[in-house]
């Protein structure tokens, strides 16, 4: 079984100055949970080499268990650190896509051709996508066969409106992931702040936060 997964290469934080990219959590926990099972894993990013890591999702207490495993292991590190161009990934060549969050997608992968083409080629090959946290943000302008938003009517999830005031970036990120699924026509539900909480539609996947990586990752398993 082969799964893509698609990184940020996106690492400012608007105008603030500050640095993001994405959340390491979002990224470790899901490659755990395919590589344990067996999954031959490619990593891709909009620019290739080493996506951006989100300083604040490193610090001491952002840390989980497969972030640590992630530290102590050189051959992932690797791995990350040479994700292939975006371009080159072609939907026929895996059975699903998998967009780990942090806030680096709402301004590269939103907005990314090759990734909105990418992910209408996954969908009508029938093969599954799956997002977690902010990463939903990568389906604001993808459309299904009928030119309708693919979101519409769909049960989904992403970063709620309340989690993006808690961390104080309401006004900083370019769209709020929340907004965009329920403008879009997104049957959107969420849980409580920080509790896992992951929707399956079809073909889609979505998980709602940091908390909610491995139980995407879960769900996506499940479907394949």
């Amino acid at each position: 079984m082969k799964i893509l997964m698609v990184l940020t290469s996106h690492d400012q934080l608007g105008d603030t100055g500050h640095k993001t990219g994405f959340w390491l959590e979002e990224f470790a926990s899901p490659y755990y949970v395919f590589k344990d099972a067996g999954v031959e894993l490619t990593l891709a990013s909009p620019k290739g080499g080493q996506p951006p890591i989100d300083p604040n999702s490193a610090a001491d207490d952002a840390q989980t268990d497969a972030t640590r495993r992630f530290d102590k292991d050189p051959a992932a590190q690797k791995d990350l650190a040479n994700t292939v161009k975006l371009e080159q990934a072609k939907a026929e060549d895996f059975d699903a896509v998998f967009y780990p969050g942090g806030h680096g997608p709402l301004w590269d992968l939103a907005e990314d051709a090759k990734s909105i083409a990418l992910i209408e080629r996954f969908q009508a090959l029938g093969k599954p996508v799956a997002a977690v946290c902010h990463a939903p943000a990568v389906l604001r302008h993808t459309k299904a066969a009928d030119g309708q938003p693919l979101v519409k009517g769909k049960k989904v999830t992403g970063f709620s409106n309340s989690e993006e005031e808690a961390v104080q970036l309401t006004d900083v990120v370019p769209f709020l992931v929340e907004d965009m699924l329920k403008g879009n026509g997104g049957l959107y539900s969420r849980s409580d702040d920080w509790q896992s909480h992951v929707e399956v539609d079809g073909l889609l996947i979505t998980g709602q936060n940091p908390g909610s990586s491995d139980a995407t990752a879960e769900a996506l398993m499940k479907l394949l």
